[in-house]
């Protein structure tokens, strides 16, 4: 996925973000540099400006872990977070495995629940249900994707809204979707793509936003030519290329060209070191704003 100001080409489905020119990070006006320009004119313009993801991720985990401290200091508790992996996929143990290390970084309790591959559906919303009750759990997660033979969108609507912290709720999703509606959790991913450009001082309203590409969270391939001059690329993609010249034979790239984006863009995100670290802080914030409003 990759969030752009571009409206001049798209491929597939498609949509965008901010078409309307920001102004470039050195505060001078954005450079019109109509698509197809030529190597020369666009090798004129200053780079973009790289939003560093894995800084602004720290700085959130900092001060996460000082509202843990406390929490902890004036009542007692903190907050809890249980991760449910079902399965023996390595990238799901992977993936959980840094999000139990980014609870205890920060002081939040983990509740590891590993189920084994042919584990019975009923016993996995058992399993759910169980942590439903648990007063010391605070945020529920699901490791996506389940086995085949468990439905999916069934166990996710069990988990209680109060500790749907992936924000996948049927609930938390319809009152997104409305006018007037606050959810009690956004979805970790888009939630930590506003937060990046919000921290990085790239204001949202009265601008177009396109979503390149499309899935349930957030969305998919750009060329520089195809980004408006002086707009803020969030590149959500994470894909693994051949590099002989790494130990483990790849290496991880965005859903963007990001050498031809940076000679167009006004911000952008880097892969690895962009969105990915966001995604793990939205879901510690998610996690200690469910405890708050329980232990408060």
């Amino acid at each position: 996925m990759a969030c752009t100001g571009s409206r001049t080409r798209r491929s597939g489905p498609s949509t965008s973000c901010f078409s309307k020119p920001l102004p470039s990070p050195s505060g001078l006006p954005s450079l019109a540099v109509p698509s197809g320009a030529s190597s020369e004119h666009q090798q004129q313009q200053p780079m973009a400006k790289i939003i560093d993801g894995k800084a602004i991720a720290q700085d959130i985990r900092n001060e996460i872990a000082a509202e843990v401290q406390s929490l902890s200091q004036a009542h007692g508790k903190v907050p809890g977070l249980a991760v449910v992996i079902v399965g023996c996929r390595k990238d799901s143990q992977s993936y959980v495995a840094m999000k139990r290390k980014a609870c205890a970084e920060v002081g939040i309790r983990s509740f590891d629940i590993d189920l084994p591959e042919d584990i019975p559906e009923e016993e996995v919303i058992q399993n759910v249900h169980e942590l439903n009750n648990n007063p010391d759990v605070h945020g529920i997660l699901v490791q996506l994707p389940l086995p085949k033979h468990i439905n999916e969108e069934r166990v996710l609507s069990e988990i209680s809204i109060e500790k749907d912290v992936d924000g996948f709720h049927p609930l938390n999703i319809g009152k997104l979707a409305m006018k007037g509606r606050e959810p009690l959790f956004f979805p970790c991913t888009p939630k930590g793509c506003l937060e990046l450009l919000s921290r990085s001082g790239i204001t949202v309203k009265g601008k177009r936003a396109v979503v390149v590409g499309r899935s349930n969270i957030v969305g998919l391939p750009i060329k520089g030519d195809w980004i408006k001059p002086g707009a803020a690329v969030i590149d959500v993609g994470t894909n693994a290329i051949d590099d002989p010249s790494r130990k483990s034979g790849y290496r991880l790239v965005g859903d963007v060209d990001f050498q031809e984006a940076t000679r167009v863009a006004g911000w952008i995100t880097p892969v690895p070191g962009g969105v990915g670290p966001m995604t793990v802080a939205m879901l510690l914030k998610n996690t200690l704003d469910g405890a708050k409003r329980k232990i408060n």
